[in-house]
């Protein structure tokens, strides 16, 4: 009986020592998250504008351009997945790439072949254990991204759209698959199409019938909207990865709390073993005094 009351008292050692690093490990993301909301809501008022404003030169220039006019034929496509670089944060990182190979598949079923670009180890050690072709892979900044990682990516993806579809390294159109940041609880994997940009906004009129400003083109518009390509890719890059830095750390406090939880319970549960095991023990050696003094009552009692 003395061995399982060591068992038990072990395993609670063990878990309570699990419980300190999960604990810590909520409470570091719990103070970081307050940070990546910030720059969250810092970067996306200027990835909206810079989207619409694009958006509304491409809409008023009749000159043919990469950014907005699409190829009759593509022939392959970038995909740019963002996950996590450290683990413990729940389905994060499992959905991304589950949402990437959804969207890999749909592209693949319209006949386009497909390079992906990764962000993160998580994605990176996903496509190499099952030996899958990857065109581009950053990792150790997931949880902190900063405007020259975006940069770093964004060129290799310019560089990619840039060359012709004919070349293996050229690509038609580019992807992006991030977790949006919606509130603590809620973070959702989305897959957007950045490049060929898709004129869905009516940039004439807006909702409140104002005509918007005419926009003159100096040098002319093809140089306008060479100059704004970079920004335009760099913004969604950031912003996408200022999104999924969020939503890691909110997935990991998360997750942690629920371990931290979990561990709680496991405690109370082997407490309550080792209670009844060291109850026990303590029954069994009465029982075994009384036994003891009856036999040598009886042993006495028969000697006279």
């Amino acid at each position: 009986m003395g061995a399982q009351l060591r068992i038990y008292r072990r395993r609670m050692r063990s878990v309570k020592a699990t419980k300190k690093i999960t604990k810590a490990m909520e409470l570091i993301s719990a103070s970081r998250i307050v940070k990546a909301q910030q720059r969250v809501n810092a970067s996306s008022p200027y990835s909206t504008e810079l989207t619409r404003a694009v958006t509304a030169v491409a809409s008023l220039s009749t000159t043919p351009h990469p950014l907005t006019s699409a190829v009759d034929n593509p022939r392959r496509a970038a995909v740019l997945v963002i996950s996590a670089d450290r683990g413990m944060a729940g389905a994060y990182s499992n959905a991304a790439i589950k949402e990437g190979d959804l969207l890999i598949a749909a592209l693949q079923a319209r006949g386009l072949e497909t390079s992906a670009y990764l962000v993160g180890r998580k994605a990176v050690n996903f496509y190499r254990f099952r030996n899958r072709a990857i065109a581009g892979s950053w990792t150790g900044f997931s949880d902190n991204p900063s405007f020259e990682n975006a940069q770093e990516v964004s060129s290799a993806l310019i560089s990619a759209f840039t060359t012709d579809s004919a070349d293996l390294a050229g690509v038609d159109e580019l992807h992006i698959i991030y977790t949006e940041f919606k509130s603590m609880i809620t973070q959702l994997p989305v897959a957007a199409q950045m490049l060929p940009l898709q004129l869905t906004e009516d940039v004439g009129v807006d909702a409140s019938h104002e005509l918007k400003a005419m926009y003159e083109f100096e040098p002319n518009a093809g140089e306008v909207l060479n100059a704004l390509l970079p920004r335009y890719v760099e913004a969604r890059v950031f912003n996408a990865m200022l999104q999924s830095a969020a939503s890691e750390h909110a997935a990991r406090r998360r997750a942690m709390k629920s371990a931290t939880d979990n561990a709680d319970e496991l405690i109370k549960s082997l407490t309550r073993l080792a209670n009844a095991a060291r109850q026990a023990e303590i029954t069994q050696e009465i029982s075994e005094i009384v036994g003891g003094a009856d036999a040598l009552a009886s042993a006495s009692a028969g000697s006279e």
